[in-house]
């Protein structure tokens, strides 16, 4: 498979992102030409740029609202751009496969692709389609789902269950490094608040109003979002981070339980470090209701609570966090069932059949 050129795509999140860099190190260990198809200040150009042997090529992309706003009259055009910047860059770096992760940048790299005839494979993390792969899905010669129940929203013919994809270095945290950046003692459980890459401000003030009480039994590791870090707030055993890329693997390492939001890529990298897990998804008001039903079918298999955002006060999550210490044996056992690795070996024998 040596000569071998992929393309990647996908963006507007890091959940957009992380996929695509679980299987990158295989594809370039392996000789082949990579380049990344993103948009042209989304964080997918962040974290790419930051990987040598990888050509990032920003294209013009829509944002598909859901919602009235008169910038929903431009978005046609831009994705209309973005198509012919995406049809260009493949006839000019002429990939074997497109691999898309989803997010709005990718719907006009999918269509470009079909027109230039590159085989392209969608990967579906959530349990229902996102609005850019539903769009996107009709151009694919191949997609992939990361719950089973995902198959039954999709034309079946083309849709494969494969599980998640996670990466291997999220297994490599070290212990030490963790206790390093924390300064945190190694005789205390460790619980680790995440409100996802952007913050949540009601599951930071929540958290905030009941730590006198948490850190009588845990420390708390919080990422709380960028600008999101209170100064005011300062507490033995509690540390604050805006946002944890490289470092979060160490994090992980010395993480004991977690409350986090629900989107796909997170919580399943947490069910591969059977790492208890209390998720408070995303409202309907806020979302279109993936997290929810990840979030649901998480706990309908025993590997996770949830605590709905509109049900949250601090007298309510001191409960819920209660509740998952004590159910923390058997959730760890049912977690033992599943194997995340296969999972990404997989989808790569999938691609380079594809490639062929």
């Amino acid at each position: 498979m040596q000569g071998k050129r992929i393309a990647f795509t996908g963006g507007g999140t890091a959940g957009h992102v992380i996929v695509n860099l679980a299987l990158i190190p295989y594809f370039l260990d392996n000789g082949w030409e990579i380049d990344y198809i993103g948009s042209e200040f989304g964080i997918e150009r962040e974290l790419i740029e930051e990987i040598a042997d990888i050509t990032y090529y920003p294209i013009s992309t829509g944002k598909l609202r859901r919602y009235m706003s008169l910038e929903n009259m431009k978005d046609p055009f831009r994705v209309i751009k973005g198509v012919a910047q995406a049809w260009n860059i493949i006839r000019k770096t002429k990939p074997n496969v497109i691999f898309s992760k989803g997010g709005f940048v990718s719907v006009p790299v999918v269509v470009a692709a079909r027109f230039r005839r590159v085989p392209t494979i969608i990967h579906e993390s959530d349990l229902s389609p996102g609005l850019a792969n539903k769009l996107a899905a009709p151009f694919a010669k191949q997609i992939l789902t990361t719950f089973p129940e995902t198959v039954d929203y999709v034309r079946k013919k083309n849709a494969t269950y494969v599980g998640p994809i996670i990466r291997d270095e999220l297994f490599q945290g070290d212990k030490q490094k963790g206790y390093d950046l924390t300064v945190f003692t190694k005789s205390r459980q460790v619980l680790l608040v995440m409100g996802g890459s952007s913050g949540s401000q009601k599951i930071n003030d929540t958290v905030r109003s009941i730590l006198p009480q948490l850190l009588k039994t845990y420390q708390v590791i919080h990422i709380c979002g960028a600008g999101n870090i209170d100064e005011t707030v300062q507490y033995q055993g509690y540390a604050q981070f805006e946002y944890v890329n490289k470092e979060l693997t160490h994090l992980f390492a010395i993480t004991d339980f977690v409350i986090s939001r629900a989107g796909a890529n997170a919580i399943f990298e947490l069910l591969a470090l059977q790492k208890p897990m209390l998720l408070i998804p995303l409202s309907l008001g806020a979302s279109r209701g993936d997290q929810i039903e990840n979030a649901s079918s998480f706990a309908k298999k025993g590997i996770a609570h949830v605590l709905k955002q509109e049900e949250m006060t601090a007298e309510t999550l001191l409960e819920a966090i209660k509740g998952l210490t004590k159910s923390e044996q058997d959730m760890r056992k049912q977690m033992e069932q599943y194997n995340s690795r296969a999972s990404r070996d997989h989808v790569i024998k999938l691609i380079k059949q594809i490639a062929k």
